[in-house]
């Protein structure tokens, strides 16, 4: 495939943009070479700058679980261009919004409007500390919760990739006051709590783990995590900025029938756009101003083509079957790959949680732990990235990011992605 414009707008981009990016794991630092510019999606696919098209399994990571352009989302925008792109006012639109995700997600019982996942993050743990009164934050290792600087800590994600987990620019009282725990581990939170129960304000985590590839909790973990929470005053933070409405209809809460005090959204509620959430009870929403004094504040949140295009999507995904469907679909093609990598004796596992999904290059069959995620073989998984592409397939630029199915992947789609696959494992011996 000829990439020579993708290569010239590169050259072109980093004249003005640093790096040549507008996020860091777009440069292709984890797989070496060259960033793709892109110039249309279209259903499942996406074609680029030069005319190339591939298989698309990043979907805007994550938000796209309909597809590219999916006509009710493209409607739903159309109707709202024709009457403005935003007031920095109320909107009926942002009301219906808040009421489809509390009643879909029940610990929701009110929600604020952002405009990125970082900001509902950075806002739900302000909030956590104004209405506990306390300081300290726990996170775990792997787990990304946007670019905040008090949890640039064992970030995940594009800090993986670049070798650069923590970030200069953050002053060293920022991080002393996040605690970082191993995932999925049940006596490190026993320990934790033992020792700073009573100065925890929050513990937030990612259920589905989605920055350091696909590595869903452990039931019993999360359920032990949600007790000592209950047990020290603590709030439990779920981020599911990716795993929210991706996983399950009710999220990664619903799959495991955990409520937590608050919750992070972002990708799906957004359709595609700029777009970010954060909520949970009432009594904790009540803090923030101006009906309390926790202050947050933005204006463009609730902009009413983001909020057009969530409420499109949430319409679709809530059709009867829509997740058992394209939970089997992406269980199948995974079961397939790790039919081929076995076939061509390269050590390889996968995970899922509904149509989320991970692929590591390791001769361990169950993934759980963050230390299991850098253990894998990086090198692998570069070779495997540049032969998918090479024949077709896009994925995520980085061994430490999930990868996502849409409801447009067909069976034209899966054989497409296969046919590659075996190619690129054995391209890996080579």
């Amino acid at each position: 495939m000829s990439r020579t414009k993708s290569a010239q707008w590169y050259a072109r981009a980093c004249e003005s943009i640093p790096g040549g990016v507008n996020s860091p794991v777009r440069a292709f630092r984890g797989v070496g070479g060259e960033p793709l510019f892109f110039a249309s999606g279209d259903g499942a696919w996406l074609t680029d700058v030069d005319g190339n098209r591939y298989v698309d399994y990043v979907g805007a990571w994550g938000p796209l679980i309909l597809g590219h352009r999916h006509p009710a989302v493209i409607e739903a925008l159309e109707r709202q261009l024709e009457k403005g792109l935003g007031y920095g006012a109320s909107t009926e639109a942002e009301v219906e919004l808040a009421e489809t995700v509390c009643r879909l997600l029940p610990s929701i019982e009110q929600l604020r409007l952002v405009t990125s996942g970082t900001e509902a993050t950075m806002s739900a743990i302000r909030l956590a500390r104004g209405f506990t009164g306390r300081d300290v934050v726990v996170k775990f290792e792997g787990c990304y919760h946007g670019h905040v600087d008090g949890l640039l800590v064992k970030a995940g994600s594009g800090a993986l990739t670049l070798g650069t987990p923590d970030s200069p620019g953050v002053p060293g009282g920022y991080s002393e006051l996040t605690h970082v725990l191993p995932y999925n581990d049940t006596p490190a939170l026993e320990a934790h709590f033992a020792a700073h129960g009573e100065q925890t304000a929050c513990v937030i985590i990612e259920p589905v783990a989605g920055n350091m590839n696909c590595v869903p909790s452990q039931a019993e973990t999360l359920g032990r995590l949600r007790t000592l929470c209950d047990e020290h005053g603590s709030l439990l933070i779920f981020d599911e900025v990716m795993s929210g409405f991706r996983v399950a209809p009710g999220g990664a809460q619903s799959m495991y029938g955990i409520d937590p005090d608050l919750t992070t959204l972002g990708k799906v509620i957004g359709g595609g756009l700029p777009v970010g959430a954060f909520g949970g009870r009432r009594d904790i929403m009540s803090h923030i101003a101006p009906q309390g004094p926790v202050y947050q504040a933005g204006t463009l949140a609730g902009n009413p083509l983001a909020v057009a295009a969530g409420l499109a999507t949430l319409e679709v995904i809530q059709t009867e079957g829509f997740f058992d469907t394209l939970a089997a679909r992406t269980g199948g093609l995974l079961g397939e790959m790790r039919r081929l990598g076995k076939a061509a004796s390269v050590p390889f596992s996968t995970n899922q949680a509904g149509a989320m999904f991970g692929l590591f290059f390791s001769g361990e069959d169950s993934i759980r732990s963050f230390g299991q995620v850098m253990a894998g073989n990086i090198e692998h998984f570069r070779k495997f990235f540049h032969a998918m592409l090479e024949n077709g397939v896009y994925l995520a630029p980085s061994a430490f990011e999930a990868g996502f199915l849409s409801a447009a992947h067909g069976d034209a789609e899966i054989e497409l992605t296969l046919r590659a696959a075996e190619k690129a494992f054995a391209a890996i011996g080579d």
